[in-house]
């Protein structure tokens, strides 16, 4: 294992049990700009990094069979206050394997910080991966995240993203992410930010159910406030016999905040069905009115139903 002092000052900053770092049953990675300052593999997984230009590329392979019980843990920060990490990435999950990924994106003290990331990702037949990534930002709104991935699911497996944001500025979130899906496969991606000040947020995510008995869930969940923005645009297309689709955005919209939710379904075969779900509007004021009741001020009342929103 290669590692230096920043790899506990980065770990610290998710949230995680420190004791997973040294704990040799936990695979992980931790890059920290354009470096890999720790990294540990268990039985059965290959992880492989290569420089590029201002980051790394980096090769994870989980051979045939394999089941890893443990989180893998892959932390992408950058400590300074300015900068580029540009992370490309690529995974091949093989027949009958399983892991889960926890990713944490890591910019605490971001004033101008730019994280690239491009993604490709392969699960072969029966396969299961679980793909959860936690982004943890400076409260000056000074980070640009731009994720773009594809995913093709093989036959018979499933992969289940989500993407988590709720504390620190946004700053610009823009996510493309699309995904392939064989017969009796099953996606599941979710999106769950908070926006506030200036924030900007774009989210498309394109489920392609192409495989008979395919099945496909997109949901995301938005908060908006002060002068903060967002786009979603969510599309599932159905073409595969008895393939099941089904879109859900919810956003609540304050102050001079704008939101804008487009749902898009497409039915390319006659066994197929896909429905869809957008509801944008201010906090409920049956809950409001009910909390403040109680002896809640109105902003810690507010505070409380965009939290549950979005722990949904």
């Amino acid at each position: 294992m290669e590692k230096d002092g920043r790899a506990e000052e980065l770990f610290s900053k998710t949230g995680q049990d420190l004791k997973d770092l040294a704990n040799p049953e936990v695979a992980h990675v931790i890059i920290n700009q354009d470096r890999v300052v720790s990294i540990r593999g268990v039985e059965g997984l290959s992880v492989r990094t290569q420089p590029i230009e201002n980051g790394l590329h980096i090769l994870i392979e989980l051979a045939q069979g394999v089941i890893i019980q443990k989180p893998v843990h892959l932390c992408f920060g950058m400590l300074p206050e300015r900068g580029i990490q540009n992370i490309v990435i690529e995974a091949v999950i093989s027949e009958r394997a399983s892991m889960s990924a926890l990713a944490h994106c890591v910019f605490p003290n971001a004033v101008e910080v730019q994280h690239l990331m491009k993604g490709k990702i392969k699960l072969e037949k029966n396969s299961v991966f679980r793909y959860f990534e936690r982004h943890v930002h400076s409260d000056k709104g000074g980070v640009k995240v731009v994720p773009k991935t594809l995913v093709e699911i093989g036959e018979g497996a499933r992969f289940t993203t989500e993407f988590e944001l709720l504390k620190g500025r946004v700053g610009l979130i823009d996510i493309d992410y699309e995904a392939k899906c064989s017969k009796n496969s099953i996606l599941e991606m979710s999106a769950r930010i908070n926006g506030t000040e200036d924030d900007i947020i774009r989210i498309k995510e394109t489920g392609l159910l192409e495989g008979e008995n395919s099945r496909g869930v997109l949901k995301t969940k938005i908060a908006l406030r002060d002068r903060s923005k967002a786009e979603v645009f969510n599309k599932i297309i159905a073409s595969g016999a008895y393939s099941r689709g089904h879109v859900d955005c919810k956003e609540i919209v304050m102050d001079d905040a704008t939101a804008n939710a487009v749902p898009i379904v497409e039915v390319r075969h006659p066994k197929a069905h896909v429905t869809h779900e957008a509801a944008i509007g201010s906090v409920d004021n049956r809950q409001l009115e009910t909390l403040m009741s109680r002896g809640m001020s109105e902003e810690a009342a507010e505070e409380l139903i965009i939290q549950g929103m979005l722990a949904e």
